[in-house]
């Protein structure tokens, strides 16, 4: 896993040079907005299992054979690995956040998740729904334009970890697709 001074370090290691203006200029705005990407992180983390469990209310309302005898979210055992699974998801979203960085999610949570899917009968677009669910959710989490669930932030545009978070659960989903 890199964080972004990791991954400007080897950038810099790679071209054989020292880190430069344009490097040390993106640390600085990261460091700056350092309290921001803790509280994205923090609304997110606080609110998990409520971004989880509606995800897949949503995905199963969208179709109620899931919870049919035969479908993959009955017997109870399918329903929490299903959850299971959705919280683990959503906590290697938030590593990737809070490091600014996605190869902890890849290389910890996506590697081979779709195969495991595909060999487990798991409906892979079902599974992108509730993905998709969950990104909304913690997009207004982070927006703090989740109804009835305004938490205490630090003041700013949070529009950027909003998209970078947004983009962590585009990479869930095409990594499942």
């Amino acid at each position: 896993m890199l964080d972004a001074f990791s991954r400007a370090v080897v950038t810099a290691d790679t071209k054989t040079a020292c880190i430069g203006a344009a490097e040390i200029a993106g640390l600085k705005s990261f460091i700056t907005e350092g309290n921001k990407r803790l509280d994205a992180v923090n609304a997110i983390a606080s609110n998990a299992s409520c971004i989880v469990s509606d995800a897949v209310s949503g995905m199963i309302c969208e179709n109620t054979g899931l919870i049919q005898a035969g479908g993959n979210c009955y017997p109870n055992r399918r329903m929490a690995a299903c959850l299971r699974d959705g919280e683990i998801i959503l906590r290697y979203v938030t590593y990737a956040l809070l490091a600014g960085d996605a190869s902890v999610l890849e290389d910890r949570c996506l590697n081979g998740l779709k195969e495991t899917y595909i060999a487990l009968g798991v409906p892979t677009t079902s599974t992108v729904r509730a993905v998709d669910i969950m990104k909304a959710a913690a997009v207004a989490f982070i927006n703090n334009t989740a109804s009835q669930r305004k938490m205490e932030y630090t003041q700013g545009d949070c529009s950027a970890l909003a998209s970078e978070a947004a983009g962590y659960f585009d990479r869930v989903g095409a990594a499942i697709s």
